[in-house]
């Protein structure tokens, strides 16, 4: 090795330490920046003249060491399966917080609950048959009316609430596209930015944090994948259908439905914007609200329809077998407030006169004077009613299947979200061991970097006193 390329070897050393002590440098300063990739510099030896030629000589050495560029420690398949748990755990997540909410509409059981308002509404018919008449049998009919309205305002309440759970659930998926959208015309703009600087050999593994950032969060709300191409850029699918492919980006928007009744003829929808085709998003929050606003909600909407449905029809094919207190044939006990077929949203008691609830089953007997018909005191058809209270197939047997279903739906979610929530984190402590930051790493990596830079300090010196001593021989 000649003086010269001693010196050359050396300054390459001090150039490749430096640069790696930068990029340690930056490594500890994001230790704790959520989304960096920890980076390392490669470095390679410069060989000697391997091509012969005439008059030229080598020792055959090397000629020191470059920095071949800086690499982010990324394992591509943890991304990948990080991007599908998520998507996954976003969607049981959501599917979880439904029935939850479900259930509190239920509220099962409570003193307020359906359940307890129906007892109550049964309990009532008994009053009347041990007082069907008098003024304390006045005050048990109008007592069971208040039950009766009881039962229906809590039933309406229920659907009600509902539907307000419906509404919201809309307004958060038209947030949740937006955010989409957005995210999507991000991805596409910092694709644009690193394929400019990968062209022109520049750094961009910040960029690529903020997009790989952006990437998770769109498999989240849309359990989106992404590919990566040779420039630099990733392109983003959701339901097989491209979302960002290279610089330009697709949006989507929400069609079908307006209200929770509508939802099952005319499901909401999420599709690509100007278009009637539908984006077939099947994970995520979006795929969690499309199936809460189209078969969680509306299905539950339709049960407590069915439990309104068998308490009138129960009641009031009964009812008008019986004679109220004048004699007359009893009328419907619940109807429509509008007038429609009878579901959870109408239902109200149809009669206002305590006196006309028909308690009897006994025909009235004829006033020979007047030939109008004389009320008895008879409690046979209150009885029949009472007794509807655990009826197979009533009302009351309807609703408790109703509620346990839930109960048994919504343990599933939970057990499903927390299983796939051990899932998901396992496969996140595996990405952030690729490519988190290790400080006690980082802190070998720049003593390593440090003797090796001092090394090649000291070689640098050692050569410059070879040279004043040779100087010094000459000038002797």
């Amino acid at each position: 090795m000649s003086t010269f390329s001693g010196i050359s070897t050396s300054l390459s050393a001090l150039y490749a330490q430096r640069q790696a002590l930068d990029v340690a440098g930056q490594n500890v300063a994001n230790a704790n920046t959520e989304g960096y990739t920890r980076q390392r510099v490669e470095l390679n030896s410069v060989g000697g003249v391997v091509t012969p030629a005439m008059y030229t000589t080598t020792d055959g050495l090397g000629n020191g060491v470059t920095t071949a560029g800086v690499t982010r420690m990324r394992d591509d398949f943890l991304e990948a399966r990080g991007q599908i748990e998520h998507a996954k755990f976003a969607y049981l997540s959501g599917q979880e917080e439904i029935y939850t909410r479900v259930e509190e509409v239920f509220a099962e059981p409570s003193d307020t609950g359906i359940q307890s308002q129906l007892s109550g509404y049964w309990n009532a018919w008994g009053d009347v048959v041990n007082q069907p008449g008098g003024p304390t049998g006045n005050a048990a009919r109008s007592q069971l009316l208040q039950e009766g309205a009881t039962v229906a305002d809590t039933l309406r309440s229920a659907n009600d609430t509902l539907e307000s759970l419906w509404n919201t659930t809309v307004d958060q998926l038209d947030s949740l596209v937006t955010e989409v959208n957005t995210a999507a015309d991000a991805v596409a703009q910092l694709n644009q930015a690193i394929v400019r600087a990968t062209a022109a050999g520049l750094p961009a593994s910040e960029l690529q944090d903020k997009r790989d950032g952006l990437v998770l969060r769109l498999s989240e709300l849309a359990g989106a994948t992404s590919k990566q191409l040779d420039n630099g850029a990733v392109d983003v699918s959701v339901g097989g259908a491209k979302l960002v492919e290279g610089p330009t980006a697709r949006k989507l928007e929400v069609g079908g439905a307006g209200t929770l009744r509508e939802a099952t003829g005319n499901p909401v929808a999420l599709r690509w914007q100007g278009t009637t085709t539908d984006a077939g998003i099947t994970s995520g929050e979006l795929a969690s609200s499309l199936e809460s606003l189209n078969k969680v909600l509306p299905e539950y909407a339709a049960k407590l329809d069915g439990v309104a449905q068998r308490l009138a029809s129960t009641v009031n094919n009964q009812h008008t077998q019986g004679y109220d207190l004048n004699g007359a044939q009893g009328g419907a006990f619940f109807v429509a407030d509008d007038g429609g077929a009878i579901t959870a949203a109408n239902i109200k008691v149809g009669i206002t006169d305590p006196a006309k609830i028909a308690a009897s089953s006994v025909a009235p007997r004829i006033d020979p004077q007047t030939g109008n018909p004389i009320g008895n005191l008879d409690a046979g058809n209150a009885i029949k009613l009472a007794r509807f209270a655990n009826t197979e197939g009533g009302p009351d047997t309807f609703y408790r299947e109703t509620v346990t279903a839930l109960g048994v739906a919504s343990q599933a979610a939970q057990r499903r979200t927390a299983i796939q929530n051990v899932i998901s984190q396992n496969n996140d402590a595996q990405r952030i061991a690729q490519s988190g930051v290790s400080l006690d790493e980082e802190m070998a990596n720049m003593i390593l970097y440090q003797r090796a830079y001092q090394a090649a300090t000291k070689m640098i010196s050692t050569i410059d006193e070879t040279f004043d001593s040779l100087f010094g021989m000459i000038r002797g």
